[in-house]
């Protein structure tokens, strides 16, 4: 068993779930509200959880999670665990899951609304260290959300906006890949693309910071190497370590920014009706921002090619194109579900997402729809 501290505590391993209870009572949480989605209940996972935690210890549970988490699903939440009289919150499942429990976890102890919390409307200085404690176990190997100090989350004006900081970290992260063995193969090659647009788009960041690019470039490399296997087996126990790595990995790097791929991938991702997968999103973007940004990002693609086995001259974005065919992911946005006819306003709503900010090469609204076209067939 790995115990890692780095911005936050992860036991890492096969059977970390098991220490649940443990953990609950080193945080103090006496009654936690679990947090998580109907898929994860149905599969069985959520009673590795009720069997680890201790007798003495009574939860209550919100299975209402929704593919892309809502602000009506967090004050759904929110009014359980205080019916409950909770105190703190275990989040199962995807990043969906963890995002809500971590919004949940921020409204628990702070004044609504939402809102006033979000990074772009500057309310990352209004969240402070009384966020109620949170205890994160993901189920799948993608978004690293486990160990990251954001939430996302679609508010009731329709807006998918980002809510930062560090003291929305989870306590402690239970990295367990037995939960992930079996997963489905798109769902394992969706979510394992998450993670590799969050290795590759943290590297790519302009901000200083070698760490987190050495965690990034580390990531990619675990992901490049174990992805298409974990996908072919479901079974692979070593795959499986491999991808919660690079996916914990992803997440670590976050420190540095992202960039255009999550800029258009959130505003998508709040598309009513379409329920659009964020990891697959992300892996259909990222072909075309790896182009646009291609001028601005120096020696970093040679580096990009040989983390994932690639000469030094390859074309990344080719490779990673290839990469989503050979997984079986969609073509493009097209075969998605998305509307040509919604790509103007995705255009327009990227500058305002907060990871735009920090991408490598500065982009237009002309910039993003360009991309979007390119990612469309």
């Amino acid at each position: 068993m790995a115990t890692i501290n780095y911005l936050t505590t992860v036991q890492f391993d096969f059977g970390a779930v098991k220490l649940v209870g443990t953990e609950c009572k080193r945080l103090g949480i006496s009654r936690p509200l679990i947090v998580s989605d109907k898929g994860v209940r149905a599969s069985g996972l959520l009673e590795r959880v009720r069997e680890n935690l201790a007798a003495e210890l009574g939860f209550e549970l919100y299975d209402g999670t929704p593919p892309n988490p809502t602000e009506a699903a967090v004050l759904q939440a929110l009014e359980q665990y205080r019916l409950a009289q909770a105190n703190g919150i275990i989040a199962i499942g995807g990043g969906s899951s963890i995002d809500l429990g971590k919004a949940v976890a921020l409204l628990a102890t702070h004044p609504a609304p939402l809102a006033q919390y979000a990074a772009v409307e500057g309310g990352a200085p209004k969240i402070t260290a009384a966020v109620a404690p949170l205890i994160a176990i993901p189920t799948t190997a993608g978004t690293g959300s486990e160990v990251g100090r954001g939430s996302v989350i679609v508010l009731a004006d329709g807006r998918k906006l980002g809510f930062l900081s560090p003291h929305l970290l989870p306590k402690v992260a239970l990295c367990d890949p037995e939960l992930t063995v079996g997963l489905p193969p798109m769902l394992t090659a969706a979510t394992g693309m998450d993670a590799v647009a969050h290795c590759i788009e943290t590297f790519l960041a302009p901000a200083v910071n070698p760490p987190a690019e050495a965690i990034a470039i580390d990531g990619l490399t675990r992901a490049a190497a174990h992805l298409e296997r974990a996908t072919r087996n479901g079974q692979d126990r070593e795959a499986r370590w491999n991808m919660m790595m690079a996916a914990m990995e992803g997440a670590l790097a976050f420190q540095k920014g992202l960039g255009a791929v999550h800029a258009l991938s959130h505003p998508l991702g709040a598309l009513p009706n379409l329920k659009l997968h964020h990891g697959t999103l992300n892996a259909v973007l990222l072909p075309a921002v790896l182009r646009f940004n291609r001028p601005n990002v120096g020696d970093k693609l040679p580096r990009l090619a040989a983390a994932m086995g690639l000469p030094p001259s390859a074309d990344v974005a080719e490779a990673v194109a290839r990469l989503n065919a050979r997984l079986g992911l969609p073509a493009g946005l097209k075969a998605m579900g998305v509307p040509r006819e919604a790509l103007p306003g995705i255009a327009q709503l990227a500058p305002k997402d907060h990871c735009h900010a920090t991408n490598p090469r500065p982009a237009t609204v002309a910039d993003y729809q360009r991309m979007l076209e390119e990612s469309f067939a």
